[in-house]
């Protein structure tokens, strides 16, 4: 935890995050596949006297570490930044094989817990996979959250591969049901943006929960009448440029706003790509109202 001194109450949930990470680093740990524990563990950044928050999420097979130059900008800014870690992440592929994405709409409920016991009013905000989740949060508690911004949410896949993933796991199924182990294709490889971050295995069992989730959310961006900041690559190679247009179009409320960042990689979050979209978000953050200042000076 960087920042000012925490209340009692939002000590212990970040010590039980803390805790837990440990354990499952510890018990999922790979040689040459599991990141340090920088990389994996979550954080929060806690400016004194800040009473904004911004719930910061990740994405597949990344880290809380991926965000954190996104997260640095905002503390810098005066936010309070939670970065969670989804579950099966920050560990390993094998790890993360075995979780379905209602574990990380768990980890993200948790993280917003934190947050909201050192904050008083939430933006919600990710990327990729993130994005997904911080739209799901938007759709599902909108009385939680002042706005949410979705940066690369993969609404729709580029490549045939994605369109293969769901057969595939179902004769995963069919041979696991029947014993036979050696016909399996549990896993893809991987080509991160971030190899200090990322697996270099993706879980085809995951990347379905992927596409899961990104139904239900558009299921429900009719009903998304928060004000929203969607962000997309236009030369993205994984996720298709029309996913962000997508999004936006789809959602019910007015007070929403699209950027395009033309960037030849999928990661847009770090580096000097992440300058410009940090731009973007700050000054759509900058129309939203704050919470006001504590009259008695506490910062939570």
């Amino acid at each position: 935890m960087i920042g000012s001194a925490l209340s009692r109450s939002a000590k212990k949930l970040l010590d039980q995050e803390q805790a837990l990470f440990q354990a499952e680093y510890k018990k999922h740990y790979l040689p040459k596949e599991t990141k340090g524990p920088v990389i994996g563990a979550p954080y929060l950044l806690h400016p004194p006297g800040s009473r904004d928050g911004v719930l910061l999420i990740h994405g597949l097979m990344a880290a809380p570490y991926e965000v954190r130059q996104w997260a640095d900008d905002l503390f810098a800014r005066g936010y309070t930044v939670y970065a969670p870690r989804l579950a099966g992440h920050g560990t390993s592929a094998e790890d993360l094989a075995t979780r379905n994405y209602s574990d990380w709409v768990d980890s993200v409920d948790r993280g917003y817990k934190i947050l909201a016991s050192c904050a008083d009013r939430i933006i919600v905000a990710g990327f990729s996979t993130g994005a997904g989740l911080a739209l799901h949060q938007a759709i599902s508690h909108p009385q939680k959250y002042g706005a949410v911004v979705s940066v690369s949410a993969p609404m729709k896949f580029k490549g045939l591969s994605s369109y293969l993933s769901g057969p595939v796991e179902g004769v995963n199924n069919a041979a696991a049901f029947l014993k036979l182990n050696g016909c399996q294709k549990r896993f893809a490889p991987n080509h991160p943006d971030n190899p200090e971050i990322n697996y270099h295995r993706c879980p085809i069992h995951a990347f379905n929960q992927v596409k899961t989730l990104m139904r239900k959310v558009y299921q429900g961006l009719p009903g998304l009448f928060l004000p929203a900041l969607i962000i997309q690559g236009s030369r993205d190679p994984k996720v298709s440029p029309k996913a962000g247009k997508m999004i936006f179009d789809r959602i019910g409320g007015k007070e929403k706003k699209y950027v395009e960042i033309a960037y030849p990689l999928h990661g847009i979050v770090r580096g000097s790509i992440g300058v410009s979209v940090f731009s973007a978000v700050n000054e759509f953050l900058s129309h939203l109202p704050h919470a006001p200042p504590d009259p008695n000076g506490r910062s939570s």
